[in-house]
């Protein structure tokens, strides 16, 4: 019998989305099994259907048909306030675009989640930006952080509620090659030492192919690759 646990389980989600003329699928079907451990990744190209399965991983959004599990608890059953407690406390977001509120600090902009069900922990906010390396510019606004310290505030603000999951939408998609590579060595170290799985949506594929739990998202269906066909066609590209 195997030991692993499930964080996240999808049995063939799917998603539609009316418009005045049609219904357009977008997700055409999703069956996936998220492992506490290991970081997991979702590639393929932009628009396939990736970021909208992200968001009903989330519970940002209820899928058309299908269901969500999420730690045993079926997601699609649940209210849309038992949903949004179960996403501030269980669940971290990290986006591309880091969806920073301007007119806070970079504490606050971290502290907030916090304040939705409960009293800051100062201690552990503190030391999470240590953490991440950005504590000496805890009184700055976001207009005066640079890319990567966006998205470090980002990853901490996603982590203040000691999450069991962070899911992440192209996090290094708007930085440059250098702080996107410190970025990703930030949450290979956060998934290691603290114990965080994660999701990375992403359409880079050298991120995500020295990994095992890999899925491909093509026309808004959903395969999990195989690690020997990943080793294989590598190889193959390299003898070319």
């Amino acid at each position: 019998m195997s030991s692993e646990t499930v964080i996240l389980e999808g049995v063939d989600v799917r998603k539609e989305f009316e418009t005045e003329w049609e219904n357009i699928a977008v997700l055409k079907g999703a069956s996936f099994k998220v492992i506490k451990g290991p970081i997991h990744f979702i590639v393929g190209r932009s628009g396939s259907g990736k970021s909208t399965l992200l968001q009903l991983m989330g519970g940002l959004d209820k899928p058309t048909s299908g269901k969500l599990f999420f730690e045993g608890q079926d997601m699609t059953a649940l209210s849309d306030g038992k949903i949004s407690r179960l996403r501030n406390r269980r669940i971290g977001f990290v986006f591309q675009f880091y969806h920073l509120l301007p007119e806070l600090t970079l504490y606050e902009n971290v502290m907030l989640p916090t304040m939705m069900y409960g009293r800051p922990d100062h201690a552990w906010i503190r030391e999470l930006l240590a953490k991440v390396g950005i504590l000496g510019r805890k009184h700055h606004y976001p207009s005066q952080l640079s890319g990567g310290e966006k998205q470090r505030t980002a990853i901490a603000r996603a982590l203040v509620n000691r999450p069991s999951l962070v899911l992440c939408d192209e996090p290094m998609g708007n930085l440059d090659e250098e702080t996107a590579a410190s970025v990703w060595s930030l949450m290979q170290d956060i998934n290691r030492n603290e114990g965080v799985s994660f999701v990375v949506v992403t359409h880079d594929e050298s991120l995500a192919e020295l990994h095992h739990h890999v899925y491909r998202m093509q026309d808004g269906v959903l395969v999990k690759q195989d690690p020997l066909e990943r080793d294989l066609t590598r190889s193959t590209k390299k003898s070319l």
